[in-house]
């Protein structure tokens, strides 16, 4: 019996490897696909053709493959104004198709691939299809035709920069990561503060910061790390171009802190609510809101770009609730006035009252099943998008919600509907649910979290959320085993490598042949960088004198530094951090064998082949005053490693250096 039973599983086990095998690979999955025989190879200098009367409609979707097709594969493709011909990639739009509705495409490869749809963002989520085939399918484009269509309209994520600092450039690659994956939302969470406990239970040294360039108040912009006005409404348009709809957030009138150091005078007269909570009784406080809010959604060409504006809502003390109530409704009212959707994020249903808050038409954040849910929220008349915090909350290095998520459950038994595991599915189809947003928070203010670390963590999520989204269920076609294969054998975007892959072992330096650095000069690799699991060697002899925090290797986003302080120590900096290994010193004038090792937990250095120091496991431990408690900060002293360049032409290494090896584990 048993035996039957394993010749049962593995026949099933094989069958889904066929039927997955006679449909083209791509994630999301295609809703539809009929084969047809044999296969079609696509030169690698080419043309994407749009009609003369389509031009207006579809170029800019026809440059944007023709550079991703260069960036991806190295093809030299040009955008022709035409008729289809063999062999192209045939862009056109056609009439309107319910199937389709206003993101589907019809994509038909027979002797060249045409990609048609009724709407021009459909048209480019087929690009992005055509891609992941063209990598998926090395020895030719399987023939047949795809009919391809999103089950749930909103598909996003939401990244909070106030606490932990996004560069523009790493925004800008997000948004072709969520675009390759038919992600159409990305919400930026613009201000918020960390916790008091954390500094000193004193709300004044406590961490905020409003990464927004604001002119009429001077001062309240975050030093540290922040968005001009110009780049954040450019990064818009280009996230437009790219069918993704960035969603700014305001988050009022909790998490204000960045607001009441500006002006103290804006914060709650009662202590109790903690300086983070605005006065709900103050008209200064709707002056000045009003005002900032204004100063986005103002002008012919206004900051805020998009159709959808974030007016925060969440988590203000419920002894409020029915001032509370008032706020929210003003601010609903207040940016609708600009022509805008308001998004808000779902209370209600813990802060009752009798001020009436009108939902109708409005986009509401279901975060919390019991501040209110999705049921709750549908009731009201608001539209919803799920954002559940036990589901789909990552925070980085903490002791709740998610550090990652549970991938394997999501892709076998979640469905956007649900808010937690024991959760009946909401009605299917309900005309007012509009979708999910994963969402990562840095709630951990300091503990030294880089860009890349979240994105470890975000980036496989995407994968999944966005395959339930678009496709649905599909994992009796494609086991999870498949189907996370396939994750990662997939880029993450054109041109894009935040997870720093590096194929195989790579000699950097000629084996025995030195280099001689001065201090001032520079080396490039064929490398930029590598990511996790990895290990970097090389042998090492500085000068006699060796330079003070001298940069031994530069990439795209670290620096490993030797001589820090001048005690001999290395060290490498990023995000703003520094870390040392304090274990061991560096002698001069003579050659040293170095080994890193870095993982998702943290970093090791090996000298002469023995392990001197592992930074990993530095924990904090504070005194919650307001809730009698200790709590704790788990601190990240990770790195993937910078190898673009070694040396540096102001505060570079000078020595020599050999036989610099990179290998990924």
């Amino acid at each position: 019996m048993k035996h039957l039973i394993l010749f049962g599983i593995m026949w099933l086990c094989g069958l889904m490897t066929v039927v997955a095998q006679n449909v083209p690979q791509v994630i999301p999955a295609l809703q539809q696909w009929k084969p047809a025989k044999g296969k079609m190879v696509l030169p690698e200098s080419g043309k994407v053709i749009i009609s003369s009367d389509e031009e207006g409609a579809l170029k800019q979707s026809a440059e944007i493959l023709v550079q991703d097709l260069k960036e991806m594969f190295g093809w030299n493709y040009r955008v022709v104004i035409g008729k289809q011909e063999k062999g192209a990639v045939f862009l056109t739009l056609s009439k309107p198709d319910k199937t389709l509705g206003d993101e589907g495409y019809r994509m038909d490869v027979r002797n060249g691939v045409t990609i048609e749809a009724p709407t021009a963002k459909g048209v480019f989520w087929g690009t992005r299809t055509l891609l992941q085939m063209i990598h998926n399918q090395p020895e030719g484009l399987m023939r047949g035709q795809a009919i391809d269509f999103p089950l749930y309209p909103n598909r996003g994520f939401m990244i909070d920069v106030a606490r932990k600092f996004f560069t523009m450039d790493y925004l800008r690659d997000y948004v072709k990561i969520l675009s390759f994956y038919k992600l159409n939302e990305l919400q930026v969470h613009l201000n918020d503060n960390g916790f008091v406990e954390f500094f000193g239970n004193d709300w004044d040294k406590t961490y905020a910061a409003f990464r927004l360039e604001s002119e009429r108040y001077p001062g309240l912009t975050a030093k540290d790390g922040s968005y001009t006005k110009a780049e954040f409404r450019d990064f818009q348009k280009m996230a437009a171009t790219y069918g993704v709809n960035v969603i700014p957030e305001i988050d009022v009138p909790a998490h204000s802190l960045a607001f009441t150091h500006y002006n103290p005078r804006l914060a709650a007269d009662n202590k109790e609510y903690g300086m983070d909570h605005l006065d709900l009784y103050k008209q200064e406080v709707y002056d000045f809101v009003d005002s900032l809010f204004d100063e986005y959604l103002s002008g012919e060409d206004p900051v805020f770009v998009g159709p959808e504006v974030h007016i925060g809502t969440d988590e203000y003390n419920k002894k409020e609730s029915e001032q509370f109530r008032h706020f929210t409704n003003h601010y609903l009212n207040f940016v609708s006035k600009y022509g805008k959707t308001p998004r808000l994020w779902g209370s209600l249903k813990v802060m009752t009252g009798e001020t009436p808050v009108d939902l109708t038409g409005k986009v509401v954040s279901a975060w919390n099943y019991n501040w209110m849910d999705v049921n709750t929220c549908l009731k009201a008349g608001a539209k919803v998008v799920n954002l559940c915090d036990w589901l789909l909350y990552l925070v980085p290095s903490v002791n709740y919600y998610h550090d990652f998520l549970d991938y394997q459950w999501l892709y076998e038994s979640w469905m956007p509907e649900m808010m937690k595991k024991d959760d009946p599915k909401v009605e299917k189809r309900h005309p007012n649910f509009l979708g999910a947003m994963l969402a990562v928070w840095n709630d951990r203010v300091g503990n030294g979290i880089s860009q890349q670390d979240v994105h470890v963590r975000t980036f496989p999520a995407l994968q999944v959320v966005c395959e339930k989204m678009w496709k649905g269920e599909n994992a009796e076609h494609v086991s999870y085993a498949q189907f996370k294969a396939l994750c990662q054998s997939t880029p993450e975007a054109p041109g894009v490598n935040l997870l720093a892959k590096v194929p195989q072992r790579t000699i950097l330096t000629d084996i025995g042949k030195e280099v001689t650095l001065s201090g001032t000069d520079v080396v490039t690799t064929s490398v930029d960088e590598i990511g996790y699991l990895y290990a970097v060697e090389f042998e090492i002899c500085p000068d006699s004198i060796p330079n003070i925090d001298a940069i031994l290797f530069k990439g795209p986003h670290s620096e490993f530094i030797t001589n820090w302080q001048n005690t001999g120590k290395f060290a490498f900096r990023r995000d703003g951090y520094e870390f040392v290994f304090h274990a061991y010193r560096l002698p001069v004038e003579k050659w040293t064998k170095i080994r890193i090792e870095g993982d998702i937990k943290g970093t090791s250095l090996f000298v002469d082949g023995q392990l001197l120091e592992r930074l990993e496991g530095r924990i904090g431990e504070v005194f919650n005053v307001k809730h009698q408690r200790k709590d704790r900060i788990w601190y990240q002293e990770t790195l993937i490693f910078p190898l673009k360049q070694l040396g540096d032409t102001q505060m570079g290494f000078n020595g020599k250096v050999k036989n610099l090896i990179c290998t990924p584990r």
